[in-house]
């Protein structure tokens, strides 16, 4: 049996926006109901998580996990601009002290995609003034709930739109390339000139201005973001230095086939060398990880036929995650909190043989003497995935939208007891 260090973290990742249901001030919320959406369907109450966010820690400890990856809505607190709800901070106090009563250690991210929907108006993730804006809700937030939060994730994979426009280009020319880690639902894609009009309406703003978090980003947008993260790093540590501060990114393993050395190369550049002077102040860094993507001469390879796929399109490689812990490893010395890993199927064998296979090369990584915190599966359960709606399930519970009824699954139970006894 192989032992993980003593206070490892064990436990499963949500995004607020995809759990909570009816997040109506959220950019998303807006462009899920519009007509002509992109959207395969709308969020509406998800998975009811607002309300049954109780029974749903608490089922966590049961399960026998003992940490909580989570997300704050940003939409929900700050609904119009410096204007905070009182009653929503209260809620997400609620949360953490559910938490805090189940000895389960939170780890909240402060931006998980989703923006209000004023920010947008006020040129969203390509605004120079939006790190400012962030920062000032980051401060009241850890003003009001800081002294329960031992971790804090800034933004969620503040890369993702390298990913998206890699994704869509690859749409264009149809090659059957790996999909991206996100929810796109790319058969939609050819509607979206009328939809950025209705989304144009719908803001108040031209249609090439609709900036939310997953829109396609400029150079200047990208730096955007990053700044925010670095603006938000610094106000937390004022309002609360005893809280740990990261910020997550999306990362393949990027391989190289012979000849494909230089792309590979050229690939970590782009996906995460460039943000590395970004990230060297913080306490740790979150490592979001589900598959690799191979490289050849004339740039990424296409998904092997005869290799397993998940629901997402994404090449089934749990072994992934520890080749990008040594990679990321080399490059910034501090440690690594795994804040998303998992696999998207309705087959939960072969989750948890995912599982048991990432959790074999992250042990591997720790014995060759790599810090990492913890590991957070995603997700905690199944979920709405953005643009593709209910059909993708990722979740160590399943979750009956009809009733809202949970039931673990038995890869649930497996990660819990890999938990109790902390080991594989």
């Amino acid at each position: 049996m192989a032992h993980f260090p003593e206070g490892f973290l064990w436990g499963a990742s949500t995004a607020a926006h995809q759990v909570e249901g009816n997040n109506t001030n959220s950019d998303f919320w807006l462009m899920e109901n519009l007509e002509g959406s992109v959207f395969a369907e709308p969020s509406g109450s998800a998975v009811d998580h607002y309300i049954r966010f109780k029974e749903d820690i608490a089922e966590m400890a049961k399960m026998g996990l003992n940490a909580y990856r989570f997300s704050l809505e940003w939409a929900r607190i700050e609904p119009e601009e410096g204007q905070y709800d009182a009653a929503e901070i209260a809620h997400y106090r609620d949360v953490l002290l559910t938490c805090k009563e189940y000895q389960i250690t939170p780890i909240v991210t402060l931006h998980h995609f989703s923006s209000p929907q004023w920010l947008i108006r006020l040129g969203g993730w390509e605004s120079a003034e939006t790190p400012a804006k962030f920062a000032r809700y980051c401060t009241h937030v850890m003003r009001e709930l800081g002294e329960w939060i031992p971790y804090v994730c800034t933004i969620n994979e503040a890369n993702i739109s390298i990913g998206i426009k890699k994704i869509m280009k690859r749409y264009e020319l149809k090659s059957g390339s790996p999909g991206a880690q996100v929810g796109m639902n790319m058969e939609k894609m050819a509607q979206m000139q009328k939809y950025y009009m209705e989304l144009s309406k719908a803001f108040g703003v031209p249609p090439t201005e609709v900036h939310s978090f997953l829109a396609p980003r400029s150079e200047e947008g990208l730096a955007v973001i990053f700044q925010a993260h670095v603006a938000a790093r610094e106000a937390i540590r004022q309002i609360s230095p005893q809280t740990k501060v990261g910020v997550t990114l999306s990362l393949y393993d990027i391989q190289s086939a012979p000849g494909g050395e230089e792309n590979a190369k050229e690939a970590w550049q782009e996906e995460f060398l460039q943000f590395v002077s970004y990230l060297q102040e913080d306490d740790f860094f979150g490592l979001q990880n589900y598959t690799r993507a191979v490289y050849g001469p004339d740039g990424l390879l296409p998904i092997p036929e005869n290799a397993e796929t998940t629901q997402m399109g994404n090449e089934y490689y749990p072994e992934a995650l520890g080749a990008v812990v040594r990679y990321v490893s080399q490059h910034l010395k501090m440690p690594i909190m795994i804040t998303e890993n998992g696999v998207a199927t309705d087959d939960d064998t072969r989750r948890v043989a995912f599982i048991d296979r990432a959790l074999k090369g992250v042990h591997t990584c720790i014995s060759d003497g790599y810090q990492i915190l913890g590991y957070m599966h995603w997700s905690l359960m199944d979920n709405f995935e953005w643009q593709l709606g209910f059909s993708k399930r990722f979740g160590l519970i399943a979750v009956d939208r009809a009733t809202q009824e949970r039931t673990v699954k038995p890869s649930g139970y497996h990660l819990g007891n890999i938990a109790r006894r902390n080991a594989i």
